[in-house]
């Protein structure tokens, strides 16, 4: 598939939302039918839904940014009637915990890191980062709400009394390195921080020394020397955090992970919501997604254009370099496929996806 289809696929999606979130918000009955405003009676207030969930994102940090959007969203959106307060990573439990919080009930839902609960199932790795696979944040929404995602997720997360009401991505990631890693070959030794599961294992075998760390130790790890090199974010997300100060060498386009963060809650509290705010939530998580999208595309073109003039050195890899760490993904790929069955189904469900937009051989 061409670039110029791939925007076009995805500019009807955000049009799409657009169009029925304008209707939710701006529909009215005929004048003949309306009725005179009455103003709401403080006891009214009581009657809100309020939920806390936790993201996987620093405070003060742009993503942290754009999940408090998305809360002010749904909360104009409903009127009021549904309130979420958007609590920073470690508010409540650390970054690999919130799903067992939302399940217990510590939380009412999470923005959660999806790929560190892998430890409790291949899948969400799977679900999180098919490192290597895709180009493009759209072409992972594509996969998820049109490529058959959505309902595997959904079925995934219910296993663990979780609602999943969709996906959120946000760029294709660089790696920030003390010293310029200009070839696979390089990776030889590299202490590298990456976050546990296929990430880690697909590092190991290109010959890295993959390191299990938060991302809020990622700065102090590179700058005492216990790590190297880091899987963090995008270059612009890197160099918000400092990364590029101590480590000015980024792989850059990224092309080793394009990751996906999931928006879901507790069963019983989706349950709860009446049917129109579960419509109000459901358009604004997609709005969410293109939000996220969109923001870290801006924060890293300021970063690509300046660059140079501050200090930093963008490392492009080979097409060859590239196949080749593919080609070293696909195995580990497949091996997580075998860890389960739900495993298995979402892995299938990627190379049917990947072969349909042309970035598989059949």
């Amino acid at each position: 598939m061409d670039r110029s289809r791939r925007y076009l696929i995805a500019g009807a999606v955000a049009v799409g939302a657009g169009i029925l979130i304008g209707a939710l918000l701006l529909r009215s009955p005929p004048p003949e039918e309306a009725a005179p405003a009455v103003e709401p009676e403080p006891a009214q207030a009581d009657t809100a839904i309020r939920w806390k969930m936790q993201s996987p994102w620093q405070a003060g940090s742009i993503n942290q940014e754009v999940f408090a959007r998305f809360c002010d969203r749904v909360g104009a959106m409903s009127d009021g009637r549904l309130t979420i307060e958007p609590l920073p990573v470690g508010s409540v439990v650390a970054y690999h915990e919130t799903l067992d919080a939302v399940s217990a009930g510590i939380l009412d839902g999470q923005n959660g890191g999806t790929g560190y609960f892998s430890g409790k199932d291949a899948a969400f790795a799977l679900l999180a980062d098919l490192n290597g696979a895709y180009e493009t944040p759209r072409q992972i929404l594509m996969w998820l709400e049109y490529g058959g995602g959505m309902e595997l997720a959904r079925e995934l997360f219910a296993r663990y009394g979780l609602f999943y009401i969709g996906g959120v991505p946000w760029a294709a990631e660089s790696i920030p390195a003390k010293t310029p890693i200009r070839t696979i070959e390089d990776f030889q030794g590299v202490k590298i921080r990456a976050p546990e599961g296929m990430s880690q294992e697909i590092f190991a075998s290109i010959g890295a020394a993959p390191v299990n760390l938060p991302g809020a130790e990622v700065y102090t790890a590179l700058e005492r020397g216990v790590v190297d090199a880091a899987d963090w974010g995008s270059i612009g997300m890197n160099d918000e955090l400092g990364f590029h100060q101590i480590a000015p060498y980024p792989l850059f386009p990224g092309f080793h992970s394009l990751p996906l963060t999931d928006v879901s809650v507790r069963q019983e509290r989706w349950d709860e919501l009446p049917d129109d705010l579960q419509r109000i939530v459901t358009l604004a998580v997609r709005t969410f997604a293109l939000d996220m999208v969109e923001t870290i595309a801006m924060q890293d073109a300021e970063v690509i254009r300046d660059a140079e003039a501050k200090g930093i050195e963008l490392i492009r890899w080979s097409d060859a370099d590239r196949r080749t760490f593919r080609e070293a993904a696909q195995k580990v790929w497949a091996e997580y496929g075998a860890r389960s069955e739900m495993a298995g189904r979402i892995y299938e469900s990627h190379l049917a996806f990947l072969r349909q937009i042309g970035l598989l051989d059949e």
